[in-house]
């Protein structure tokens, strides 16, 4: 039976429209229930591999919803519904990788269960994802990759928590890099992000580390 918190939820997802930053909002909704994704056609995969290359300038064209929900299920979304596994692999099962969107209307987290965007908070942070790289800030997206440590057990050292974090983002972001070749976007991941200083700001939890960001968007041709 759906909850009247759920019924809610349903009707503010359906104000959602497109917008420079992905979504946006007339009545801020909490959560925005993403279009199923696409799961076949696209670039072969040696193709995309051949295509694949790092863009660092973007027009600012937004993104479309449907565009967006085939690119969060191929970054890390659910494709073996019966056991909740993922289209990345991560080290023994942890799924320890939250992904943040940064975007115009504010910051996002995608759900890979319910394929859909929750509401983190309300502030454009984009241009707080970088050390110093300009087109960062009117970039459409950059998907900041968080670690949430409190998912690997007690038993996990710190430096291989640290090891499995990067190393389950790095393979959600090449999954972002060979969706982005198929599609014609561009992307660019990125090391150089202010870690602890985005992570206050995002008010994120002690058990959660930011290790990666990647942005994504039209590349800016000529």
């Amino acid at each position: 039976m759906i909850t009247r918190r759920e019924a809610a939820m349903a009707v503010l997802s359906t104000l959602v429209v497109a917008s420079a930053g992905g979504v946006e909002a007339a009545e801020a909704p909490l959560a925005v229930t993403l279009p199923p994704p696409r799961t076949a056609g696209g670039m072969p995969l040696l193709q995309a591999l051949k295509a694949r290359h790092s863009t660092r300038s973007y027009i600012e064209r937004p993104l479309p919803r449907q565009t967006l929900s085939d690119l969060l299920w191929a970054a890390d979304g659910i494709n073996r519904r019966q056991d909740g596994f993922r289209t990345a692999p991560s080290s023994h099962s942890y799924f320890d990788i939250d992904l943040y969107l940064a975007m115009a209307d504010g910051v996002w987290l995608y759900d890979p269960k319910g394929h859909r965007l929750v509401r983190h908070m309300p502030d454009d942070l984009r241009g707080l994802t970088t050390t110093g790289q300009d087109f960062v800030k009117t970039v459409p997206l950059n998907i900041i990759y968080v670690s949430d440590a409190s998912r690997m057990g007690k038993d996990v050292s710190a430096s291989d928590r640290v090891l499995n974090g990067v190393a389950d983002s790095a393979v959600i972001a090449q999954n972002v890099y060979l969706f982005c070749a198929s599609e014609g976007l561009g992307a660019v991941v990125r090391a150089s992000v202010p870690g602890a200083a985005l992570a206050k700001r995002m008010q994120l939890k002690p058990a959660q580390a930011i290790y990666l960001a990647q942005s994504v968007g039209y590349p800016k041709i000529g």
